[in-house]
């Protein structure tokens, strides 16, 4: 099976006062670490979604081989970015994992489990579930009609899912990526 993966990484990072896609844990930016994390789970191709300082993030990161694409709606919310995201995925793939470059718990490992389950499946977390999630070709028309800042969610709620330890710490304030520096440098 192949499969796509899309990093979500448009938000404006109100919260953390700069783009916290550009910001570092172990000497690598989180859109980088995503996009490296993406690779190493055999996601091919890599669509990335930028939207709230997209210039500086392309001018800052190195998105190499990724397929970037700059959804101008983003204060839309993130369902916006993931219907532009799908929109960008070729028609040679059978699926794609969905990702955001914030959350350091995501590994490639966790992201071919998801991608094996052929079907859509949720990360499981603080008792719920939602991204990282995995979505088979034959939801991509759903996908690019959602609306809203939900994202998934409505897909995601009676969908199997696979615990991801840590999977709750967002990085979403100083204090955040101070714990995942802590937890995962």
């Amino acid at each position: 099976m192949k499969y796509g993966g899309m990093v979500l990484a448009a938000g404006a990072s109100r919260r953390m006062g700069t783009p916290k896609q550009l910001l570092r844990i172990s000497g690598e930016m989180l859109l980088e670490r995503a996009l490296r994390i993406c690779r190493d789970a055999g996601c091919n191709p890599i669509v990335v979604v930028l939207g709230a300082s997209a210039d500086q993030v392309k001018s800052s990161c190195p998105l190499e081989d990724a397929i970037v694409v700059v959804n101008k709606e983003w204060q839309e919310g993130m369902s916006s970015s993931i219907a532009m995201g799908i929109s960008a995925l070729d028609d040679g793939v059978d699926g794609c994992v969905i990702t955001t470059c914030d959350m350091p718990a995501v590994s490639a490992h966790h992201l071919r489990k998801l991608a094996k389950a052929g079907q859509v499946t949720a990360s499981a977390y603080a008792g719920r579930s939602g991204v990282p999630a995995f979505f088979p070709r034959s939801i991509f028309p759903r996908l690019t009609m959602l609306r809203g800042d939900m994202g998934a969610r409505s897909l995601l709620l009676q969908a199997p899912s696979i615990p991801l330890e840590g999977g709750e710490l967002d990085i979403d304030t100083p204090q955040d990526l101070e714990r995942a520096i802590e937890l995962f440098s």
